[in-house]
């Protein structure tokens, strides 16, 4: 590892300060397929790092980005991505919690560390870096650090877009990690562990014993599976109309299954009937609003606590009528499952080092960074989690 460390530092000494020459796959327009091609990636700015990312996979929100579904969010050509975890290359003017050689994951919810928000223990939103689709560029100047090689811009993504061999952050979007970590399970913790994970720790605050229902079984929704069971939840009931997800549910902790499509009642019935009257806890990681309201529906009167995890498309309003909520059930939505970043995440990479979540059920697919189109297609088919990228 030392070696290893020295060789890198060596390497970055030479390229720090100048734009460095890689390969990146780069969207041209919706739903076209990405385009491994060479881009240039300017240096550092104030505040800023550059990463060599080593490995990246792929979220929903990728996808749905990739397929251009929000049309006011479009910006091409971009690098996509926000998934990953690498190394420092170098950093920009001010940057003192990082350095060179560094093991680093990005993540899209930034913290500042001195907006009022950061400052709150209430909230893990910053004002100035927390996640904004509609944003395409570096905040230090309003310009891209990508561009093609005849000099045009390529748009960011997320404030990462690990879809790249190196990357520009700004430093509120990357956090150190401990060199030990295995980099390859820690790009996990860029969004969908951790999103999951915490949704059931930070912002439900799962009780031990209690019961929960997860509606959408893919990396997030089985985190949250993996986050309740950690907590000690006695009852963890997965929704999903895919029965292939259900064997790699019982590997995280979810103990009972419920296919929709095998039901003559509504969800939310059945579940009321399993459970002396509905959960304690619900996760909608679907993005749907029927979906939605039947996990509304499922969590116990009195004090049933429903978490809205998955994407909603614009403009849609939530399928409640406000004189439900008077029935004791609240709802709450939750990014990136709570987490601070910085401050929050390596000791979560701790926790995943030692065993106290288990990262390698979500990885079921690895692939070549040049094969990226076709690990696309391996999440748009529901074959996989979340698929490893090796850059």
């Amino acid at each position: 590892m030392d070696v290893g460390y020295h060789s890198y530092e060596t390497e970055s000494t030479q390229t720090a300060g100048k734009v460095i020459t890689c390969k990146a796959a780069v969207a041209w327009g919706p739903g076209q397929p990405l385009v491994i091609e060479d881009v240039q990636v300017a240096p550092p700015q104030k505040m800023e790092v550059r990463v060599k990312v080593l490995f990246t996979s792929i979220c929903h929100t990728d996808l749905s980005s990739w397929k251009g579904e929000n049309e006011a969010q479009r910006a091409y050509p971009r690098i996509l991505g926000h998934e990953a975890a690498g190394i420092v290359e170098s950093v920009g003017e001010g940057v003192e919690d990082m350095k060179i050689g560094d093991h680093v994951i990005p993540f899209f919810q930034g913290e500042c560390g001195t907006c009022i928000c950061c400052r709150s223990q209430k909230t893990n939103l910053c004002q100035k870096f927390g996640v904004n689709p509609l944003k395409s560029v570096m905040v230090n100047d309003g310009k891209t650090r990508f561009s093609t090689m005849d000099g045009n811009p390529i748009f960011h993504f997320l404030n990462t877009s690990t879809f790249s061999q190196y990357t520009v952050l700004d430093s509120a979007c990357v956090v150190k990690i401990d060199t030990k970590a295995p980099l390859e399970k820690m790009s996990l913790l860029s969004c969908g562990v951790s999103t999951g994970v915490g949704a059931a720790w930070n912002v439900a605050n799962v009780q031990p014993g209690s019961s929960v229902a997860i509606f959408g079984l893919g990396a997030v929704g089985l985190a949250v599976a993996e986050g309740a069971r950690v907590r000690g939840a006695s009852k963890i009931i997965g929704v999903d109309i895919n029965p292939s997800k259900f064997f790699k549910g019982k590997a995280v902790g979810i103990t009972e299954f419920i296919n929709p499509k095998d039901l003559d009642v509504p969800v939310h019935e059945k579940i009321g009937a399993i459970t002396e009257g509905g959960v304690d806890y619900s996760f909608e990681c679907v993005g749907n609003l029927e979906v939605l309201r039947e996990a509304f529906l499922s969590t116990h009167t009195g004090w049933g606590l429903t978490v809205l995890l998955g994407i909603h498309p614009s403009p849609m309003l939530l399928p409640l009528h406000p004189m439900e909520l008077f029935n004791g059930r609240q709802i709450v939505g939750s990014i990136f499952g709570g987490f601070k970043g910085k401050t929050q995440l390596p000791k979560l990479a701790e926790q995943c080092m030692c065993g106290t979540l288990n990262l390698d059920e979500f990885i079921t697919h690895e692939l070549p960074f040049h094969n990226i189109n076709e690990a696309f297609q391996l999440l748009i088919e529901g074959k996989s989690l979340r698929c490893l990228l090796h850059l």
